[in-house]
Order: structure tokens, then C-alpha cells, then sequence
């Protein structure tokens, strides 16, 4: 397939990239720096554009087959527009051109529902405290994205991971249309659950949670590499 993948250049993309070229796809790699982007191949376009540039994006859309949207911000104190915004101008692409098929990542918080097994302090205090204090303007801005792609017409699935930590190789994960249990996702499982939604028709117009059941690290560990470096 030709797949366009928005937000390429952060872990989760160039993971969904590097598995899609693997895999024989043709990707156009869309990131705000083309000259720091690692991977190279024949069936690789890398695409310098701003999600928030909407002929830039209109560029990049045109004549795909699916589109992938691994876009990301830190956690901070201003408000965030970019996956709003930025979803906006892709639909938008993808309405003019006639692609149909769009696959995006948000966060297992919005279920709206505790993780299945749980403990008590995860579930009342810590997971609060990052929704709804430290990411509070990041999954704002989600929920806003989320509203707009399941508004719209197009086949879409959103997905909707745990804590997100960097693995070498794609696991035996879980995927369910309800939260999982567990607290973290690798972005190599991430990336491979993206692609198998973009180039499969299962779970069209559906949430989906993906959860990675071995090799997960520490609660602590992801905070301090993860979370608060808004890595994607």
C-alpha cells in the first residue's frame, strides 16, 4: 500500500515507518526536519512538512492509500493544539483527495475507565495525577482529536496505548476494543498495531487499546525517560 505516516520522525513513527517499509509498503515520511530523519530506501519518501501548514499537508495526502498519525507533544502548562489542529487539516486532505482509511494514536487514559487489576495508588493517585495535572493540556487536546476523527466519514481507528517505552522487537501483543490490563506499550508493538489497522480492515470506526505483556519496565522508569520528555 502507499501510506503516509504523520509524526515520523518520533520513536512510535519511525518504528511504524521502518516495519511498513519492511513489510514492502511505500511510505511518505512526514516530518518538520527531513534532514534528521535516519531511515533511507527506495520505497522511503521523506516529506518535509508542518501538520499545522494545511497545504503542506494537502501535499502529502494526495494520492495515498491510508494515512498514519503518530503525532506528539511533551507534557507542559500551555494549552495544546497540535493534535487538534492538526487532525483537522488531515481530514480535511484526506476528504479532497478520496483516502478513506486513517489510523491514529491517542491514550489509553481516555476509556475514561481504571486499568482492569490495578492497584489502588495506580488507579487514585497516580494515573489521576497525570491526567488530569502534569498532561492535563496534552489529553485535552486528544479528547478534541478524538471528537473530530470519529465525527468525520472516513474509516478510522483510533489507538489507544499505555505508557510508551522503546523495545527491540515486536511482541506477541494484545489488542481489544476495551482497556487492557497493564500499564505500558511498547513502540515497536505500537508501531506494528498501527500498521495492521492502516492495511486491515478490522476495528473501522472502533477505539483500540494495545498493550504489551512481556519485557515492560518500571512505573518509575517510564516517568523519568518517558512522560516528562513527551516522547511519541
Amino acid at each position: 500500500m502507499k501510506l503516509v505516516i504523520f509524526g515520523a520522525n518520533g520513536p512510535t513513527g519511525r518504528q511504524a515507518t521502518e516495519q511498513a517499509i519492511t513489510e514492502g509498503h511505500s511510505v511518505t515520511a512526514v516530518t518538520r526536519h527531513p534532514e534528521d530523519f535516519p531511515l533511507r530506501h527506495a520505497r522511503l519518501r521523506v516529506a518535509g512538512a508542518d501538520v499545522l501548514d494545511p497545504a503542506a499537508v494537502e501535499r502529502a495526502v494526495a494520492g495515498q492509500e491510508a494515512v498514519i498519525s503518530t503525532l506528539g507533544v511533551p507534557y507542559g502548562r500551555r494549552p495544546v493544539t497540535v493534535y487538534s489542529d492538526g487532525i483537522s487539516h488531515i481530514t480535511q486532505a484526506m476528504t479532497k483527495h478520496g483516502v478513506r482509511r486513517l489510523v491514529c494514536v491517542t491514550s489509553t487514559v481516555l476509556f475514561g475507565v481504571p486499568a482492569p487489576g490495578e492497584t489502588f495508588l495506580f488507579r487514585a493517585v497516580l494515573e489521576p495525577l497525570i491526567a488530569r495535572t502534569i498532561g492535563r493540556t496534552v489529553y485535552e487536546d486528544m479528547r478534541r482529536m478524538e471528537r473530530i476523527v470519529s465525527d468525520s466519514d472516513h474509516q478510522w481507528t483510533i489507538v489507544r496505548p499505555a505508557g510508551l517505552f522503546d523495545a527491540d522487537h515486536v511482541s506477541d501483543y494484545q489488542v481489544a476494543t476495551s482497556r487492557l490490563p497493564g500499564r505500558f506499550t511498547s513502540r515497536a508493538d505500537l508501531g506494528n498495531a498501527l500498521l495492521r489497522q492502516a492495511t486491515g480492515d478490522r476495528h473501522v470506526r472502533a477505539f483500540v487499546d494495545v498493550r504489551t505483556t512481556e519485557g515492560a519496565p518500571s512505573f518509575l522508569d517510564v516517568m523519568r525517560k518517558e512522560a516528562l520528555g513527551g516522547r511519541k
